[in-house]
């Protein structure tokens, strides 16, 4: 049923954002399966933790590197249409991994693996944008929301086929096609390629332009880009470490069992997907800026929490704090470079992502460096350093070349006052 915030909408654009969200949902599908079946991965293989985290290296190292080339790919075939085939990619890409009859086969399958994941990453993000101009206010957050769901019910399916003894062959060849063909059938009732940017509507001008003008294939970022990305680093950061080292966090430092150790990791993802969810009303509210501080004291308190908890219960609540802290602060991420005129949207929104990538794939190894030579609690206080950085630089994502959201509803975000 539609909300009557949604009412003063075209019916395509509300068709549009759950279309988009159910192409969220299903990259966060495929993340979370994926996770599930990497201890089948290690153990087919014969792989040492060192040998298998080397391998994961070039899944975000493959992300990053196909990154930058979605605005093109927009750009050539249309956002609908190369969100449509980037997601068909990306699944097709999920059962290459459990293909592997060796090391470097699994390097390459993982290397390809991530170059569907990047690719599909910046261009639903990059629909998300489209969307969220024509509704006039915050939907990105629902939308990372949407993925965070993902996640949770990838991992509760592939945990279960794990316990059942499912060969990750015949998982991974299950579910791949079926994320396919719900991407693609969504992708169906995204937004038009014909639509023209808000940017251009505001302007009274069609964006032939713009769209004249290919993205180049590889530019260094900006300086709002870079601006804006590093806010990402430090929100990616906290959730790399918080996901990787949590239960060895309670195992090691709190003395809990495997299962309260888990839990760890359970409520952080948790309190993410929640906050997503709900982030938007608050975005609306407060506007991005007051947002993100006010997320970057929640997670800072939290990663503090887990520096000083030696009990099981006080590093669980801070890793919870952590997920609530850092929630919004990607989706808003995105949606400040996609509002950059100063570059496509596409291009600025891969920037962003690809130094996001770069500190997700930093962070466990840093974590495990620091821990190392001195403690996992000194682990932890760096990232809570780096959550400080949430709340000092939140100030740039009141991006000064941001058009206004396009007027197809009443309600607009707030101009920030903090």
């Amino acid at each position: 049923m539609r909300t009557s915030r949604e009412g003063a909408l075209p019916a395509s654009v509300v068709r549009a954002r759950r279309a988009v969200a159910i192409v969220f949902a299903v990259h966060g599908t495929a993340s979370g399966t994926f996770a599930t079946r990497i201890p089948w991965l290690r153990e087919h293989l014969g792989l040492s933790p060192g040998w298998l985290g080397l391998a994961l290296v070039f899944m975000t190292a493959g992300a990053s590197a196909a990154m930058p080339l979605s605005a093109r790919l927009a750009h050539r075939y249309g956002p609908r249409r190369s969100l449509m085939w980037l997601s068909v990619l990306c699944c097709a890409g999920l059962t290459l991994p459990a293909l592997s009859p060796a090391l470097g086969w699994l390097c390459l399958a993982l290397f390809l693996y991530g170059c569907g994941l990047g690719l599909m990453d910046v261009a639903m993000n990059a629909h998300g944008v489209r969307v969220e101009e024509r509704y006039g206010r915050s939907v990105m957050s629902g939308l990372h929301g949407m993925w965070s769901v993902g996640t949770l019910l990838g991992g509760a399916g592939g945990a279960v086929a794990a316990h059942a003894g499912l060969d990750a062959r015949v998982h991974l060849g299950l579910v791949a096609p079926v994320l396919a063909v719900v991407a693609v059938t969504a992708c169906r009732w995204t937004l038009p390629d014909d639509v023209p940017s808000a940017p251009a509507a505001a302007e009274g001008g069609d964006g032939s332009d713009e769209a004249d003008e290919a993205p180049p294939r590889f530019a260094l970022p900006s300086r709002g880009v870079l601006a804006i990305g590093l806010i990402g680093f430090c929100a990616v950061f906290a959730e790399g470490a918080s996901m990787d080292w949590s239960g060895i966090y309670l195992d090691d430092v709190t003395g809990a069992g495997p299962g309260l150790a888990a839990s760890a990791y359970t409520a952080f993802a948790c309190t993410m997907a929640s906050a997503r969810l709900a982030g938007d009303a608050v975005v609306r509210r407060l506007g991005p800026v007051r947002t993100v501080r006010t997320g970057g004291v929640l997670a800072t308190l939290g990663a503090a929490l887990v520096v000083a908890a030696r009990v099981p219960g006080v590093a669980v609540a801070g890793f919870a704090l952590i997920g609530v802290g850092i929630a919004v602060v990607v989706p808003l991420c995105f949606a400040a470079a996609g509002r950059m005129r100063a570059a496509a949207p596409g291009q600025a929104i891969a920037g962003v992502a690809t130094l996001a990538y770069a500190s997700g794939l930093a962070a466990p190894a840093v974590v495990g460096w620091i821990a190392e030579s001195t403690s996992l609690s000194v682990s932890f206080g760096v990232v809570t350093v780096l959550l400080v950085g949430l709340i000092a630089g939140a100030g740039v994502l009141r991006t000064k070349d941001a058009p206004p959201p396009a007027p197809t509803h009443p309600r607009r975000v707030p101009a920030d006052k903090g």
